[in-house]
């Protein structure tokens, strides 16, 4: 592993395809072959691209866990690659702890563990949880890697 083992918010809009107010994350905190943890507190301001009228809701944690899911994958790649694009296929077993985030003091911390996968897809876990290590949303995920369709 030659990719730096934590990174800001500029690392890591390099190494995901999300740009902008898009990119949640602002910053890796560790990670391994198999695991990542980053934290953030996008869900605190006003301009987070994901708010509506009512706020900034809990399902939207799932897009956090996604970004972080993107970034394991962008940190594994060999160096000098282009961010690999994919899409987040399938969400099981979410729990979701709180109705809204944007009142969650404090950075959230987001965590993804590899469970399996291969080149064209990968099952991960995942949790973010608040500064007291509260869970505010658990669930797994399958990523779906950019294939060419079959003839």
């Amino acid at each position: 592993m030659t990719a730096p083992q934590t990174m800001d918010r500029a690392g890591i809009a390099g190494r995901i395809p999300h740009s902008g107010s898009m990119c949640l994350l602002e910053r890796l905190e560790s990670w391994d072959a198999n695991r990542i943890h980053c934290t953030t507190t996008t869900h605190t301001r006003a301009d987070n691209p994901l708010r509506t009228a009512s706020g900034l809701l809990s399902p939207n944690l799932v897009e956090y866990a996604a970004q972080a899911m993107a970034l394991h994958g962008g940190l594994l790649a060999p160096e000098d690659s282009e961010p690999s694009a994919g899409f987040l296929a399938s969400a099981r077993g979410v729990r979701l702890a709180v109705e809204r985030i944007d009142d969650v003091a404090g950075a959230l911390h987001v965590h993804a563990e590899r469970i399996s996968g291969d080149a064209t897809q990968i099952l991960y876990e995942f949790a973010v949880k608040d500064g007291q290590g509260r869970a505010l949303a658990e669930g797994r995920a399958v990523v779906v890697l950019n294939t060419p369709l079959a003839n």
